[in-house]
């Protein structure tokens, strides 16, 4: 019989599969764009409405996947949302149009939505929030390396075999991870959880969520209502979404800016978009080392001050080499800034977290396809420097106001 640290160990990697390809998904369109305007005969713009319709879908069902998953098991709504993007994903790689792509994105998106954010909410059970940060960051390492895979990949694909094989790679990637899933589960592995009020933190399980009777549309409402009437609950989700239109909704056009800018291919696009991830994935392996240096304080004003400089260096660089350096900064200094925010969401409303931690998901991603949308006309008219000025001061400013919230509440 194998160890519960062993049968821990299988599930969180298996979880971390599941994570590093929804990542993957989210970011591999980022490097097509230039590729599916030309394919579709339509404008760079209308093209990453690909990109928009994934993370629209994605914000929004977290509404529904929170309390899903506080209710009937956290790991069983993640199996079955791997084994849902691994049917899109395929759907994805034969659309015929890109109004049907888009569809499929869309399809791709919901289905996504019910990983990475119930894998947060699976930790914060688990976990102490002493230790929740570093837990974090370990997880971080695989959605970091499932971005930069996609990133990369996307373009590679795109400008080798053809930008339908990637969904065909992702497809494969999701089946993976959703068998694992359910074989853990059939064994009997991660159906048990800590249950509200008890050991939680700890990986004391006395109570199984399936016990827990349907929760009804009503409670729903009323138990996001009940959050939503918390400040730092309102505080958390607003700096977020404005995160995410800031950082997330710039990053989609990155590539197009190596592209149009420096005159790149798109598979040589995704790998220095590789870097961004890089920078992400050098947090997730020093978290420790820099949260004792720094302080979760620290963490939010560097790494908004990095967001800030790197953002800059990719609008206004006139050399390669800076835009390369902007996107290793921009990549370290989202996730020193982004981590803090994503542990704040877990400790917003312990009793609650699933749905606090998909809400917090929600805000994000609904940010994202505002910022891509507003990029997205932006690119068109030949605007995209000034939109990345722009969040780069916004990134800039919420760094600073993240900085001093945490102090007030320390």
């Amino acid at each position: 019989m194998p160890s519960a640290v062993t049968q821990d160990t299988v599930m969180l990697r298996t979880i971390g599969l599941a994570a590093f390809a929804s990542m993957a998904a989210m970011r591999v369109c980022d490097p097509m764009l230039v590729t599916l305007s030309q394919e579709f005969a339509v404008t760079t713009g209308d093209a990453s409405a690909v990109v928009a319709a994934f993370a629209v879908a994605y914000g929004v069902l977290q509404l529904f996947y929170g309390p899903l998953g506080d209710r009937i098991g956290k790991l069983r709504v993640i199996a079955a949302a791997a084994s849902g993007c691994a049917v899109f994903s395929a759907i994805t790689a034969l659309a015929p149009s890109l109004t049907l792509l888009v569809l499929a994105r869309a399809a791709m998106g919901a289905a996504a939505a019910g990983i990475i954010p119930l894998s947060m909410a699976w930790i914060g059970d688990q976990v102490p929030y002493a230790q929740r940060q570093e837990a974090l960051a370990r997880l971080m390492g695989a959605t970091v390396s499932g971005m930069m895979f996609g990133q990369w990949f996307g373009g590679f694909a795109a400008q080798n075999w053809g930008w339908r094989s990637a969904f065909a790679a992702l497809a494969l990637l999701f089946a993976l991870a959703a068998a694992g899933l359910l074989r853990q589960l059939r064994g009997g592995q991660g159906a048990a959880v800590p249950a509200p009020g008890s050991a939680a933190g700890t990986g004391a399980a006395t109570a199984t969520e399936a016990a827990a009777p349907p929760a009804s549309a009503l409670s729903y409402v009323q138990k996001t209502l009940a959050l939503l009437r918390v400040p730092r609950v309102r505080w958390v989700l607003t700096v977020t979404a404005i995160e995410g239109a800031c950082a997330f909704g710039t990053l989609a056009f990155v590539p197009s800016r190596l592209i149009d800018g420096f005159g790149l291919s798109a598979s040589a696009a995704g790998a220095v978009m590789v870097l961004y991830g890089v920078g992400g994935l050098c947090y997730s392996l020093f978290a420790r080392r820099w949260l004792a240096a720094l302080g979760e304080r620290g963490l939010a004003l560097t790494g908004g001050t990095l967001l800030a400089a790197g953002l800059l260096a990719l609008a206004w660089s006139p050399w390669i080499a800076g835009a390369v350096a902007g996107c290793f900064a921009s990549g370290l200094g989202f996730y020193m800034l982004h981590n803090t925010l994503q542990t704040q969401a877990t400790q917003m409303t312990p009793e609650a977290r699933g749905t606090a931690v998909t809400l917090f998901a929600c805000l994000l991603f609904l940010g994202q396809s505002c910022g891509v949308l507003v990029m997205a006309a932006s690119v068109d008219r030949g605007l995209l420097a000034p939109m990345f000025t722009l969040a780069a001061l916004g990134v800039g400013v919420l760094g600073v106001l993240v900085s001093r919230k945490l102090h007030a509440w320390s």
